[in-house]
């Protein structure tokens, strides 16, 4: 069996504002009606492979959980990142884990937000690379070029791949680094190279020795992060103080580029990391004119342009728009030249050194019991939609600043104000005075939707005591 580790840590900034830091974009639906995530996830399920394992930050736990949960996969291991450290030590980590269990276990390493269409194809692809991966191979797999992109590493194969870029392993030459325009259409001439994708496959054993050899300071650090690990619900969340001292670097940089152990299995099929919005564009399928419209979309006189609309009840509209991305959001728009698409993440960084918070935080706040989103807010008061889970409840928890009155407006919920419990339904409503301890549950099978009115001196998420919450949040981050 072959164990999946998917690597879901990423801010995904060259998306925004649809991805941001606090959901980027492997957990939104950019292609269809499921995540990226919880696509990669499926394209690695069934005969051949046993449950992945998630490397990830605090952050996204929960949101990991419930979108697999979604599509009834359940992990094998969810590895908390205490911070961002790159793919080097978030994988040797992994491999760490397995190690343990068995030495000779194969792990497939892959990004959780790439688009592979075809799921059977890959597989095969990755099960060619079984054998090479057993015999103590570093394998990696290399696309089909089908331009001159600068954008990405590529892969020197040793011999040219067939014309179908049929997957078989064979040693892997060298890697280059993302090159000039010239450089990339020789490349893309000769047949003998190919995309990096930055998916690997080896034996845990394998990679250790990769690391002892050519990075002992990172497995030394990441041994220690390992051992400081502390269970938390499910989650293995490694020690922060050894994490932190680990060097900032890719797997490629660390090991593979060193190592001589390689072998390539060539990909033929579709492939993108999305990694930005003329990708989307791309892989949009544009129509006759070069459009790709998404969501409440009206194009009129329109030429190779993508328009999307991410906010319910705007309706966004584009007349005589050349070349153009127009990305609607309920709390921020962008308006770019499809080349210069991959500056978008120059205004992040100045969004960030604004302090706007639309930088980094999304309209809708994802918390293990469900989502909320701020509707309005003044100076002395903020309304919210809250969303509960069938089954989940918010901590009970009490406000120094503020008081709040909840309206349910679908479903039945259990709340707790001091020492009374009631069921509120549809239509009804209670207050909650400050100071009073107090809980949402929902009971039933249907989700809770509420509007929460909040009025006080106060209204920062940081106001909260929590006394019990069965999500183990210890960290009196966010409400309820």
């Amino acid at each position: 069996m072959i164990t999946p580790v998917l690597l879901c840590g990423g801010s995904g900034t060259r998306l925004w504002p649809l991805s941001r830091k606090s959901y980027p974009k492997q957990f939104t639906e950019l292609t269809g009606d499921s995540s990226l995530f919880q696509a990669t996830a499926g394209r690695v399920s069934g005969s051949g492979f046993a449950a992945p394992m998630i490397v990830t930050g605090a952050d996204f736990r929960f949101v990991v959980t419930e979108q697999l949960a979604a599509i009834e996969i359940a992990p094998s291991a969810i590895l908390i990142e205490p911070s961002a450290r790159n793919t080097a030590p978030a994988v040797l980590a992994a491999a760490l884990v397995l190690h343990a269990r068995d030495p000779n276990a194969l792990m497939l390493v892959m990004p959780s937000d790439h688009v592979i269409p075809d799921d059977a194809r890959f597989r095969d692809a990755v099960l060619a690379g079984e054998r090479a991966a057993r015999d103590g191979q570093l394998v990696t797999f290399g696309i089909r070029p089908d331009r001159a992109e600068t954008g990405y590493g590529w892969l020197q194969l040793s011999e040219a791949a067939d014309a179908d870029f049929s997957p078989v392993p064979q040693k892997l030459q060298r890697f280059v680094e993302k090159p000039d325009s010239a450089a990339a259409a020789a490349m893309l001439a000769d047949g003998r190279h190919l995309w990096n994708a930055g998916i690997f496959l080896f034996s845990a054993e394998t990679l250790v020795q990769a690391f002892a050899a050519h990075a002992p300071d990172i497995l030394t650090g990441v041994q220690a992060a390992l051992a400081g690990a502390e269970t938390d619900l499910s989650f293995t969340r490694l020690a922060a103080e050894p994490w932190a001292g680990l060097r900032d670097i890719s797997i490629d940089y660390a090991v593979m580029e060193k190592a001589a152990n390689l072998a390539v299995v060539p990909y033929g099929g579709v492939w993108s990391d999305l990694g930005g919005w003329e990708a989307v564009w791309r892989d949009g399928q544009p129509d006759g004119a070069g459009v790709v419209a998404q969501g409440a979309v009206t194009a009129i006189d329109c030429r190779d342009t993508l328009m999307r609309s991410e906010a319910p009840g705007l309706q966004l509209v584009g007349i005589g728009l050349d070349n153009l991305v127009a990305v609607a959001m309920p709390d921020a728009v962008l308006i770019a030249d499809k080349s210069r698409a991959q500056d978008v993440k120059l205004a992040v960084e100045r969004l960030k050194a604004q302090d706007i918070p639309q930088a980094e935080t999304f309209p809708l706040d994802h918390r293990p019991w469900g989502w909320f989103e701020r509707l309005v807010a003044g100076e002395r008061f903020q309304v919210k939609r809250i969303v509960v889970r069938p089954g989940a409840s918010l901590s009970l928890q009490s406000h120094h600043h503020r008081a709040e009155h909840w309206i349910v407006v679908e479903g039945t919920a259990r709340v707790t104000i001091d020492e009374t419990v009631r069921l509120v339904t549809e239509n009804q409503s209670v207050y909650i005075p400050v100071g009073a301890v107090h809980r949402l549950e929902n009971p039933g099978k249907l989700p809770v939707v509420l509007i929460e009115v909040q009025t006080g001196t106060y209204l920062g998420e940081d106001d909260i005591i929590r006394y019990q919450d069965i999500y183990a949040r210890s960290d009196g981050n966010g409400p309820q």
